[in-house]
């Protein structure tokens, strides 16, 4: 697929699954805004010839002065997100916090770059938000991740019919099990609550997918490339799955 002369912004890609994304676009020839909250990301723009940008998604004045640099928003995706253990049990002065955090950065920020990013796209645009498996299932101990992915589904289908008559397509990703540092990290938290060791909880998670493997991060580059590109045009308003036959969506 070729994206030369589009420009493209990809939130949370100083890493994981949005530096992964934004390796898929760099070789297809776009232009790529990279935004992340912290400064590992003027790196990894660097290194694919992008311009990167130090940005909190939850503060609006930092996410109108990121976009003054562009004229026009060919394709948005909303990949920043975070991903902690929200027990219900957990009492601690942090944990409320944290719970409004997570909210805070998956749901408000999203909503907060889309509307900043709408008067610089045009019909043909394209917003791609990063959902997960966690957003048609529960999962115990991260209520917090979990509310906030389904939410990002929720969106993701408003969103497809206020902007469809502008001719925008609105759609998200579900990844499944990829490997990056916040489902590492994720990994080691429920097997210390399950008592079982990491391997013993990842093979059983891989043994439940219908194709073998732990995705890498560049695996995910492809279903965002599909959704923006020409061949995508008539898909709207929908999830696609993309964790080796996981869930049944």
């Amino acid at each position: 697929m070729n994206f030369e002369g589009q420009t493209v912004v990809i939130t949370g890609a100083s890493r994981g699954i949005g530096f992964g994304i934004a390796k898929g676009f760099a070789k297809a020839g776009a232009h790529l805004l990279l935004l992340a909250d912290d400064p590992e990301v003027i790196e990894s723009a660097y290194r694919l010839s992008a311009v990167g940008k130090v940005v909190d998604i939850t503060l609006e004045p930092d996410i109108m002065a990121a976009f003054d640099c562009l004229s026009n928003i060919d394709v948005l995706i909303n990949n920043a997100g975070l991903e902690h253990l929200t027990p219900l049990d957990d009492t601690s002065p942090e944990a409320a916090s944290l719970f409004r955090r997570i909210i805070d950065i998956n749901i408000t920020g999203t909503y907060l770059v889309t509307r900043a990013a709408l008067p610089k796209m045009r019909s043909g645009a394209r917003i791609i938000s990063t959902s997960s498996v966690w957003g048609r299932v529960g999962e115990p101990l991260f209520s917090a991740y979990v509310a906030s992915k389904h939410a990002i589904i929720g969106l993701t289908k408003s969103w497809a019919k206020e902007l469809g008559p502008r001719g925008i397509n609105v759609n998200a990703v579900a990844p499944g099990w990829v490997k990056t540092a916040a489902s590492l990290r994720s990994l080691s938290a429920m097997a210390a609550r399950g008592n079982i060791t990491e391997d013993i909880l990842l093979n059983d998670i891989l043994q439940g997918q219908a194709l073998p493997g732990f995705m890498e991060p560049e695996d995910m580059a492809g279903v965002y490339m599909f959704l923006a590109s020409p061949y995508a045009a008539n898909i709207t308003g929908q999830t696609i799955g993309a964790d080796r036959g996981e869930m049944p969506w």
